[in-house]
């Protein structure tokens, strides 16, 4: 960033199928596809399979302090699992499951009624003999895949997986494909 610039933060609304990043690769597309602006980086990341927010910023020590896992923003998704779990299921997700790369824990989880939200291009696999159902997992860390493998450790794979906040940032109403200049908010 050049030192006429000011630092700007935007939100972005990440569709499936989209890198978190400028440069497309192999099936899936940029944010180059959606976002024209010179000098930003995704504050984070958020796989090509998953949805919903994603923070850019042109201030690189802004970045760091998004996307690093010392400063332990909390971030919420809305996931849509393969099954039903019971509250003791859920509750192991609070208190840790162990993963490969060590125990990962939730902050916070809640069932959720299916979310008014935009459909999914391609749709999500559906299996007629097994319903979903939705939960609000909050995470304090963002380990490569963690809350899909998370799930997948309590038996429950998930199907859809949309990022709701990042700490005191939030998706709201901010349709699919679409982006917004966020108010940097310092704590």
């Amino acid at each position: 960033m050049n030192k006429q610039s000011a630092s700007r933060l935007i939100a972005f609304n990440k569709p499936y199928g989209v890198l978190s990043q400028f440069t497309p690769e192999g099936k899936w597309k940029s944010l180059k596809a959606f976002i024209e602006l010179p000098d930003f980086y995704a504050a984070g990341r958020l796989d090509a399979d998953s949805e919903g927010l994603l923070l850019l910023t042109n201030d690189g020590k802004l970045q760091a302090k998004i996307a690093d896992p010392q400063f332990k923003l909390n971030k919420t998704y809305w996931v849509q699992v393969e099954g039903i779990p019971d509250d003791n299921q859920l509750s192991s997700l609070l208190h840790g499951v162990q993963l490969k790369d060590g125990l990962a824990k939730a902050v916070s989880i809640n069932t959720l009624q299916p979310p008014l939200i935009w459909e999914r291009v391609p749709p999500i696999r559906y299996r007629q003999s097994i319903p979903t159902s939705w939960i609000e997992i909050v995470i304090a860390e963002g380990r490569n895949r963690q809350v899909r493998r998370m799930t997948a450790a309590i038996g429950f794979p998930t199907l859809r997986l949309i990022r709701v906040a990042i700490g005191p940032y939030h998706l709201n109403d901010l349709a699919l494909g679409d982006w917004r200049e966020e108010k940097i908010l310092t704590n």
